[in-house]
C-alpha cells in the first residue's frame, strides 16, 4: 500500500470513527469561550508551499496570532488545556491529510518564521516530503510547552535549543522512512498520549 493510500484510508476511517468525539469537542469549545471552533494558521508544506493547518481552537480569539505557546499560558482556555494535554486539538488535521496537504506521519509543519531558521540543505530535505500530524520529534517533545515555560526567552530557547534537535529527527525520518517506521511512530504516539 502506498503512503498516500494509507493516509487516505486512515483519514477517512479516523474522521468517521471520531466524528462523535469531534462533535462533542466542538460543542465544548463553543460553550467554554466565544469564538470559532476551528483555528487556522499558515504553515509551510511540501516544497515550501504554504497551507492552512486546522486545529481545534484552544486559545482566546484575541490570541490567534500567537506562534509560540509556553507553560501555563493565560491565553489558553479551560477546554484548551485539556485538549492540548491529550493532543486532541490536532484531530482536525485529518482534514488536512484528506486534502493532501499533510500526511499522518512526517516532519511537523512549521510557521514561515521558523522555517526561515532552517539551514538551506536541511530545509530542502525536510520540505521534500509532506508534513505530518506526528513524528519522532512530536513524541520526544510531547511536553514542549512546559519546557519552554521555564526559559527566560522562550522563543530564543525554541530556536537555539529545541528546533535543531527537531530538525535532526526530521532529516533522519526523511532519509530512513518506511511504511513500518510510520506504523511504529503511530503506535508510539498513541502510547505516549495514553500516559
Amino acid at each position: 500500500m502506498s503512503k498516500r493510500a494509507f493516509d487516505l484510508a486512515a483519514a477517512i476511517g479516523g474522521l468517521l470513527l471520531l466524528a462523535p468525539l469531534m462533535a462533542a469537542i466542538a460543542l465544548w469549545i463553543r460553550v467554554d469561550s466565544p469564538g470559532p471552533v476551528l483555528f487556522r494558521q499558515l504553515r509551510m508544506g511540501r516544497h515550501g508551499v504554504p497551507f492552512s493547518i486546522f486545529k481545534f481552537r484552544t486559545m482566546t480569539v484575541q490570541s490567534e496570532g500567537a506562534q509560540l505557546t509556553v507553560g501555563q499560558d493565560a491565553r489558553i482556555t479551560r477546554a484548551g488545556r485539556f485538549l492540548r494535554h491529550y493532543k486532541l486539538d490536532e484531530l482536525p488535521q485529518l482534514i488536512n491529510v484528506l486534502q493532501g496537504a499533510m500526511s499522518l506521519v512526517g516532519p511537523r509543519p512549521e510557521v514561515p518564521r521558523y522555517v526561515a531558521c532552517y539551514p538551506p540543505e536541511v530545509r530542502r530535505i525536510v520540505l521534500s516530503v509532506a508534513p505530518g500530524i506526528t513524528d519522532w520529534a512530536s513524541i520526544h517533545y510531547k511536553d514542549e510547552n512546559a519546557i519552554l515555560g521555564h526559559a527566560v526567552d522562550p522563543e530564543q530557547a525554541y530556536i537555539d535549543t529545541i528546533l535543531p534537535v527537531k530538525l535532526e529527527y526530521y532529516v533522519r525520518y526523511v532519509q530512513e522512512r518506511t511504511f513500518w517506521t510510520d506504523l511504529r511512530i503511530i503506535f508510539r504516539t498513541l502510547t505516549a498520549l495514553a500516559r
